[in-house]
């Protein structure tokens, strides 16, 4: 008996199934050896597909890592920015820790692991950082939290909180005898800093 050929919208259902196994095994490989470590082959392996298709689906190596790049982006658009303070920190927490392969991604990203893409990273980062900043001088201006403390240093202490699980578990884990990833972490450094920023929960 001969086979059904597939229809269009079968075909399409599993070209895109392949493409997110290859996009899970890039985030594996990214997050366990950086860009420049991570191999093709190593992703396709993870994904169980053939090689040939990351540049089929994804134009190699570096298409993988810009789509990555801008679903990472786009999640981060997800968090209530406009919400509490506490319900942002908090939905923060979760989208980096809930995902440690994509956090590793992101700090090896911030370590300088970039390809030579001709952008500059500090100049990237701040003009991404630049809107938060400003949202969080306006919940100075009205409040929300105290201005004794500069909003980049507020910043830049909620990311290396947020990512000290990922860049120091055993240091984490030494200190407050916790999993560095579980609830209770999240907790404890939610509460301990919006009591150091002044925030009322």
């Amino acid at each position: 008996m001969a086979r059904r050929a597939p229809k269009l919208d079968e075909r399409g259902r599993a070209a895109e199934q392949t493409r997110q196994r290859i996009l899970r095994a890039a985030v594996e490989e990214f997050g366990a050896k950086g860009y420049s470590g991570a191999r093709t082959a190593a992703i396709a392996a993870r994904a169980g597909v053939n090689q040939q298709l990351i540049s089929y689906y994804f134009d190699g190596k570096q298409g993988l890592l810009d789509e990555l790049r801008r679903r990472w982006a786009a999640d981060e658009a997800t968090v209530p920015a406009d919400a509490g303070l506490a319900d942002s920190l908090a939905a923060y927490l979760d989208l980096t820790l809930d995902r440690p392969d994509w956090a590793r991604l992101v700090v090896w990203q911030a370590l300088g692991d970039n390809p030579g893409d001709g952008t500059d990273p500090v100049r990237t980062q701040k003009e991404r950082l630049r809107p938060a900043v400003r949202r969080l001088r306006k919940r100075q201006r009205d409040g929300e939290l105290t201005d004794a403390v500069a909003p980049e240093f507020v910043l830049l202490l909620a990311h290396a909180l947020t990512f000290a699980p990922v860049t120091m578990p055993h240091v984490v884990e030494a200190l407050f005898g916790i999993d560095p990833y579980s609830p209770a972490y999240r907790r404890r450094v939610l509460n301990q800093l919006l009591t150091l920023l002044g925030v009322q929960t």
